[in-house]
């Protein structure tokens, strides 16, 4: 996430450097065309370096979750979690029962993601007032494991070679041992965790493994773009089950 806002950071400072470059702001201290020009090379290169800075792998040894044994082995991940008064079991319902409708942006971030293109049903464009987690595993999610009342995990193919379509509705076993060159994997968990005096505390984690380091690569570049709005969207997906969990209405 610090690379991303990083990344972010250097893009308006190459802005304000070009504008400078056609019109120096003074404003900024900024009184020669060719400080702006520098600014836009200095800044672009820092961005690039950012694009471009190879990613780590991470290795789960002793597998503890269901998402640990699907995706034991990732190069990135997004973790974030939310307290909830309600019962574990109203809790794990709620996963199941929020849609699109009810999580603030979702619409929004999800039309950037897409890049403002209409299309098919998916995850990123949803239908109204259908729950999330059955517009993803009716489209190009695959249900991967769960732990009744306390664990989910759905995963999807991110990248896959050229001409090749990798049929998700394979089966858990199967994404679980992709390994082959040229794909890269995605795995969300929802999990619930109990905690004292009626209170659970709400967690969802994202990891993503590719399997070979031009896929890495590919990934790294689209991930450190996409970040920033990837978390907003799991943060308030965490309040809309919240909300829901909490509402004595529902």
């Amino acid at each position: 996430m610090a690379s991303s806002f990083a990344l972010y950071g250097f893009a308006l400072l190459a802005v304000v450097g070009l504008v400078s470059f056609i019109r120096p702001l003074r404003c900024l201290q900024i009184r020669r065309r060719w400080i702006g020009l520098l600014l836009v090379f200095v800044c672009a290169s820092a961005g690039w370096a950012i694009l471009e800075a190879p990613a780590l792998a991470n290795y789960v040894t002793t597998p503890v979750t269901t998402l640990d044994r699907f995706v034991p082995i990732y190069q990135f991940r997004e973790s974030f979690s939310i307290p909830v008064h309600a019962s574990p079991s109203r809790v794990y319902e709620a996963i199941f029962q929020v849609s699109a409708d009810e999580v603030p942006f979702y619409r929004t971030l999800a039309w950037i993601r897409r890049g403002a293109a209409s299309g098919a049903e998916s995850v990123l464009n949803p239908p109204d007032r259908v729950p999330l987690v059955t517009v993803a595993t009716r489209t190009s999610f695959l249900r991967l494991g769960e732990t009744r009342g306390r664990e989910f995990v759905m995963g999807t193919v991110v990248i896959a070679p050229p001409g090749v379509r990798l049929a998700v509705g394979s089966d858990p076993e199967s994404f679980r041992l992709l390994d082959q060159e040229g794909f890269a994997k995605a795995a969300i968990s929802f999990r619930v965790e109990p905690m004292d005096r009626g209170w659970c505390r709400l967690r969802t984690e994202t990891r993503v493994y590719a399997t070979d380091p031009d896929s890495r690569d590919r990934f790294a570049r689209y991930w450190r773009v996409i970040a920033p709005g990837s978390a907003l969207t799991r943060m308030m997906w965490l309040r809309a089950i919240k909300v829901r969990a909490e509402s004595p209405a529902r």
